[in-house]
C-alpha cells in the first residue's frame, strides 16, 4: 500500500457507504471497501453490517477482535482504498529490531530511565541485531511450523547456522573461535552468558513455546556433554556437522521409570568387546523424531554412564502427542534388544562421555545451563504476556469504561508485573555470577509459571482460550506453561533443592 496514491476521504463520505454490495469501514484511518469481502469474513456478514461497523470509524470495534498484524496480510491489505482526510495511522508494528514502548514489556536494561552495571553498549547493539534476526526470519517460521507442527525448515536452520546463533546458544567457549558472530556484531572472545541470555529471550519473544524447543534445544542440551566429555576424535567426528545444521541431536535422559529422579533410569549399556549394547526406552525426548544422534544416560555395570548413540539399526523413534505442538519433534525412543548384531544397538566404546559410571556428573553438571536457558526463555514470554495484558486492559472498553478502571484488573497486572521483574533481577544476578566464574553455576531456583498464566487468563477472558485473534498467545501459554514449570526439573524440586542447599549454608550462630 505504500507505493500507491491513496485517495482521501472524508468520515462522511464513508457514512454513504453502508450497505450490502456497497460497504466501506475506517480502521485506524484507513479506508477498506469490503463489499466483496462480506461473505467471505470468517464471523459471517453481519458482523460488518452492525450499525457500528458500517461506514463507520470500526478502530475501537476492529482491536477488539483482531491483532493488528491481521491488516498487514495481503489479502486484507488489498482492500484498502484509502485514508481519511487529516488522520494519520497511530498504531504501528514494531520495525525488525524495535523497542516496543509499553511499560514492562523490555527488561529494565533496555527501558529508558535505568541503568545496569552488566549490559555495556555492545549487549545493546547485540541485542538489536538479534531481535532483528529473529524478527525477520524466526518469526514466520515460527507462525507457519506452530499451526502446522512440522520440524523447522532447514532454509531457516541454515541461515541460523550461517549467524552462528545455533553456537552462540551453547554460551561462550572454544567452540566459538573463528566463527563470525551474528554478522560480527561482537566477536567470539568477548561473547558472554550476557550475550546468550538475549539469543534465547529474543527467541522466545518471537516463537511459541513449542517452536523454542523446536528450533533445535535438543541441540542446546545434547550438545555440552559431547563438547565437555566426547573425545577429540569424537568432537572433531560430530561437533562440525551439529553446529552446521546438517545433523540434529537430542538429550535422551528422562524415561516413564524416571524423570526428576535421574537415578531411577531403566536403559541399559552392556559391554561387549569395543561396543555397548545398549537396551531400553526413552520418553518425551525433545528434537528426538528427528535426531540423528542422542546423548543417552544409561545404567552400566558401575554405575550410570553417558553414551552418544548414532540414529541406526534397533533405534526407532515416534512423535508423542503432547499439549504444545509436534514442531517440537517429541519422541518415544526405544533402544531395541535385537536377536543379533545387527539388529541390536552397537554403540562404539569410543562414543562415552565422560568415565564410565561417573555419568550422573555429566548430566547434573549439564542441567544448570539447560535449566538457565529454561529461565531466559520463560521470563521472556511471561514479559511479553505481561505486554499483552497491558495494551488488552488499555483498549478494552467495559461498562463504558476501559478494563484498567477495574481495581481488580489492576492488582493482577501489578502482580505479574512483579513476578516478571523480581524473575528478571534473580535471573541478571546468577547470570552475572556465571559471567565471573566462567561457567554454568547452579541454577536451582524456580520461577513461578503458572500464577502468571491465570492471571492473564482472567484479564483476557474467553479471549484467552481461544486460539486465534486478540487472545491467542495468552491461550499457547496458558496450555504451555507447564513445560517451563517441569522441563529441566520440576519447579516444586528445584524449589526445595535450593531450600536445602540453603540451610545447608546456614551458620550454627544465627
Amino acid at each position: 500500500m505504500a507505493n500507491r496514491n491513496l485517495k482521501e476521504f472524508s468520515l462522511e463520505e464513508v457514512q454513504k457507504h453502508n450497505t450490502e454490495g456497497d460497504l466501506w469501514i475506517v480502521i485506524d484511518s484507513k479506508v477498506y471497501d469490503v463489499s466483496k469481502f462480506a461473505n467471505l469474513h470468517p464471523g459471517g456478514p453481519n458482523v460488518l453490517f452492525a450499525e457500528s461497523v458500517a461506514g463507520k470509524d470500526a478502530t475501537q470495534v476492529f482491536f477488539g477482535l483482531h491483532r493488528q498484524e491481521v491488516l498487514i496480510k495481503p489479502q486484507y491489505a488489498r482492500l484498502q482504498i484509502g485514508k481519511i482526510i487529516d488522520q494519520e495511522e497511530t498504531i504501528h508494528p514494531l520495525a525488525p529490531g524495535e523497542l516496543s514502548q509499553v511499560p514492562y514489556a523490555e527488561p529494565t536494561w533496555l527501558s529508558k530511565g535505568y541503568f545496569s552495571p552488566y549490559y555495556t553498549d555492545g549487549h545493546r547493539k547485540f541485542q538489536v541485531a538479534a531481535r532483528k534476526f529473529f524478527m525477520e526470519v524466526i518469526a514466520p517460521e515460527s507462525a507457519r511450523c506452530e499451526e502446522s507442527g512440522k520440524r523447522i525448515s532447514q532454509e531457516v536452520v541454515d541461515k541460523m547456522s550461517e549467524a552462528n546463533i545455533i553456537a552462540m546458544r551453547l554460551g561462550p567457549g572454544k567452540h566459538l573461535q573463528g566463527r563470525i558472530l551474528l554478522g560480527g556484531v561482537v566477536k567470539p572472545e568477548e561473547f558472554d552468558y550476557f550475550h546468550e541470555g538475549i539469543i534465547h529471550a529474543e527467541l522466545a519473544r518471537v516463537s511459541s513455546r513449542a517452536v523454542v524447543d523446536g528450533l533445535l534445544a535438543g541441540l542446546v542440551i545434547g550438545v555440552p556433554p559431547i563438547l565437555n566429555y566426547g573425545s577429540a576424535e569424537l568432537r572433531a567426528k560430530v561437533i562440525p556437522d551439529l553446529l552446521s545444521g546438517k545433523k540434529y541431536v537430542a538429550l535422551a535422559i528422562s524415561e516413564a521409570f524416571a524423570g526428576s529422579d535421574v537415578s531411577g533410569l531403566q536403559t541399559t549399556a552392556v559391554r561387549d568387546g569395543d561396543f555397548w549394547i545398549v537396551t531400553g526406552t526413552k520418553k518425551w525426548i525433545t528434537n528426538g523424531t528427528f535426531a540423528d544422534y542422542f546423548t543417552t544416560g544409561c545404567k552400566t555395570e558401575t554405575g550410570f554412564t553417558v553414551l552418544l548413540i548414532e540414529r541406526g539399526p534397533g533405534v526407532s523413534t515416534k512423535q508423542i502427542k503432547t499439549t504444545y505442538s509436534s514442531v517440537a519433534g517429541t519422541a518415544y525412543i526405544t533402544f531395541d534388544k535385537g536377536a543379533n548384531a545387527l539388529t541390536q544397538v552397537r554403540v562404539p566404546v569410543s562414543h562415552t562421555l565422560g568415565q564410565v559410571g561417573k555419568g550422573m556428573q555429566v548430566i547434573l553438571s549439564n542441567f544448570n545451563h539447560e535449566r538457565w536457558m529454561v529461565i531466559a526463555c520463560s521470563i521472556s514470554a511471561q514479559r511479553l504476556i505481561v505486554e499483552e495484558c497491558l495494551k488488552w486492559a488499555s483498549q478494552r472498553i467495559v461498562f463504558g469504561k476501559p478494563l484498567t478502571s477495574q481495581a481488580v484488573i489492576r492488582a493482577k497486572l501489578a502482580a505479574m508485573i512483579s513476578r516478571v521483574e523480581a524473575s528478571q533481577n534473580w535471573f541478571v544476578s546468577r547470570t552475572a555470577r556465571e559471567t565471573a566464574e566462567g561457567e554454568s553455576v547452579d541454577n536451582t531456583f524456580d520461577i513461578d509459571v503458572q500464577t502468571p498464566c491465570l492471571d492473564a487468563t482472567q484479564v483476557f477472558g474467553g479471549r484467552a482460550l481461544t486460539m486465534t485473534g486478540m487472545g491467542r498467545l495468552i491461550e499457547n501459554y496458558h496450555k504451555t506453561s507447564g513445560f517451563d514449570a517441569i522441563l529441566a526439573g520440576a519447579e516444586d524440586v528445584l524449589g526445595d533443592l535450593g531450600v536445602r542447599q540453603a540451610l545447608k549454608k546456614m551458620p550454627r550462630n544465627a
